[in-house]
């Protein structure tokens, strides 16, 4: 008889960034669908009207701080209702309610990209440069790395919906613009126009959407979770959301009011993103680069935050409940 021969050795099993694993932590497409969707729904049907005020004290471009309290109040009256200052209550809040069909359609679209997109990106990332990635930023730093990098890819391709929101910014902000016109009629008589500034969406999303991302992972690194398949809880998806959320708006202020601000010109009267930077800062100052970022930290913040745990869990959630169908 011949002896029975010892199987062959097994490689050792290492646990570098580029090694892959049964568990993906970003889910699989169907979780990463529905759980961005989920997210997009909710945050639109919860935080509308919040994004109209937003957007409408960003385009303001007259002071609204001024000396006294009550002229601030009336200043802000104006400028968040508009013709409905004057109104009721129920009226006022009815006034933020414009641009809800642009919003539904462009909010989870870009939910689904944004949120459902940057984990596809950041494995693909992961499989080709991951060890490149550990190499120059050690093992914790190049998961933070690639999640903020992925993320600011992606944030670059969201120009894409790009005329979505520019016809939801308008809604909110001049509707006169759009009234009495069919969305095939915009899309045939405006075309391209549509796409008016991206360059600078483009510089805006990108550091908003690296810092999003990359805060949200370099606070879970923090909290000791996010990585080897572990599911992090309601708690820990929402402060690592809150960091990245507020780093991303933070970082993205600035560009965001010169987007905003081309966005709801007419269609037939475009200015330039350095034309309109050079007159907020002749008839504004420099801190207008920052109006608005404390009601926006304080009302948009949450928005974001809330999205972004939403889409978080849920699609951990459906990863964990869909295995085996």
């Amino acid at each position: 008889m011949t002896a029975a021969k010892d199987p062959p050795p097994q490689p050792a099993i290492s646990a570098p960034i580029l090694a892959t694993s049964s568990v993906h932590m970003s889910g699989t497409a169907e979780a990463r669908i529905m759980g961005s969707a989920v997210a997009g729904v909710s945050e639109l049907m919860l935080f509308h009207p919040v994004d109209t005020i937003a957007k409408r004290i960003m385009t303001t471009e007259s002071r609204l701080v001024v000396n006294s309290i009550s002229g601030t109040a009336g200043n802000l009256n104006t400028a968040v209702f508009k013709d409905r200052a004057g109104a009721g209550s129920l009226t006022k809040f009815g006034s933020l309610f414009p641009g809800i069909g642009f919003g539904a359609v462009y909010k989870i679209l870009q939910r689904v990209y944004k949120f459902g997109g940057q984990p596809v990106l950041k494995d693909w990332m992961k499989s080709r440069y991951g060890q490149s990635f550990e190499t120059a930023f050690g093992h914790h730093g190049a998961t933070t790395m690639l999640s903020a990098t992925s993320g600011a890819l992606i944030g670059i391709g969201e120009v894409v919906l790009l005329p979505l929101d520019a016809l939801k910014v308008k809604a909110q902000t001049a509707p006169e613009q759009l009234k009495g016109r069919g969305v095939i009629d915009i899309f045939r008589t405006e075309g391209w126009s549509l796409y008016r500034g991206v360059g600078w969406t483009v510089a805006r999303n990108a550091p908003g959407s690296f810092a999003l991302f990359g805060g949200n992972k370099a606070a879970k690194i923090m909290m000791g979770v996010g990585e080897d398949g572990q599911r992090a809880t309601w708690t820990q998806d929402a402060i690592s959301s809150c960091a990245g959320a507020t780093a991303s708006i933070v970082v993205a202020q600035p560009l965001d009011i010169v987007k905003t601000r081309i966005q709801s010109r007419a269609f037939n009267s475009p200015e330039s993103g350095v034309s309109i930077i050079t007159n907020l800062l002749k008839n504004e100052g420099s801190g207008a680069f920052f109006k608005g970022l404390t009601p926006k930290l304080m009302v948009v913040g949450p928005k974001l935050v809330f999205s972004f745990t939403v889409a978080q869990h849920l699609i951990g959630y459906f990863t964990t409940t869909m295995k085996g169908f």
